[in-house]
């Protein structure tokens, strides 16, 4: 009776100091939202407003004629309202799709050396283009995902994310579903959000872009989007691509109506 009691206490012990554990990750993870001055990535959204009205580029302008979707240079509560169709470009951008294009259009940059290398590795600074995104995205902080999806190319590009969330596709025979589509999930001490569930996808769709404590670092959603591809050995994902962003369009769906806190802290 006392070795079984035993064997049961053993089993259950690492289940008790992983829970403790997540606990203490979790009050780790309030106190930094409880002090939003200790997050280095308003360093970055710092940096990323001195970009957006900085003159910059072949051209020499600024990209405060940029329209996010609420014309020519407004930044407050643009962020929310993405990924949204632009009549201009005739496509559906969320918002480093936009940027990017801003920065080819108005400031004469190179959309293939935007793209070549857009994400930083670990210890480097987020990239230009993901400074001025976490900006945008810290205009809307407060608000409420409220992305309308009712044009037709919209609804197009919704079908096209929520059918890759769910595709197994790769060597691994995996999907963005393997991970995310189901309660309890994690991958060592790190809990995996339920997206494809709006309660769910609400609590964390909103605090990106953020700062990955683990790569010090801001990661945007673009590179969330890439990492993920690349932990699934899939075809690397190209920036701004119509993959990414319809993907990025069903979580921000999935997600309507969630706070934004952006930007986050992350593990």
């Amino acid at each position: 009776m006392t070795l079984a009691c035993c064997t049961v206490a053993a089993m259950a012990t690492p289940a008790f100091a992983q829970g403790d554990t997540e606990k203490q990750l979790e009050k780790y993870r309030q106190m930094m939202k409880d002090d939003p001055w200790s997050n280095p990535a308003l360093l970055d959204a710092d940096r990323g407003e001195e970009l957006w009205k900085k003159p910059r580029g072949p051209k020499n302008v600024s990209l405060e004629s940029c329209d996010l979707g609420k014309g020519p240079g407004k930044v407050d509560g643009a962020f929310a309202e993405l990924p949204r169709y632009f009549a201009d470009a005739d496509k559906v951008m969320d918002v480093e799709a936009r940027i990017l294009w801003c920065m080819e259009k108005l400031q004469g940059f190179e959309r293939a050396k935007l793209v070549e290398r857009p994400h930083p590795g670990g210890g480097a600074p987020v990239k230009e283009l993901g400074a001025i995104a976490t900006y945008v995205a810290s205009r809307s902080n407060g608000l409420k995902f409220a992305a309308k999806f009712d044009h037709p190319k919209e609804k197009e590009v919704l079908a096209l994310g929520e059918n890759l969330f769910f595709r197994r596709m790769g060597p691994m025979d995996f999907a963005c579903s393997t991970c995310h589509a189901d309660t309890g999930k994690r991958i060592r001490l790190q809990p995996l959000p339920y997206l494809s569930k709006p309660e769910e996808a609400r609590k964390v769709v909103g605090e990106w872009p953020a700062y990955r404590v683990s790569t010090t670092h801001v990661m945007t959603m673009q590179h969330r989007v890439y990492d993920c591809f690349w932990q699934m050995r899939l075809p690397q994902v190209e920036l701004a691509s119509d993959a990414s962003v319809a993907l990025i369009a069903y979580l921000v769906n999935t997600a309507k109506g969630g706070n934004i806190s952006a930007p986050g802290m992350k593990r």
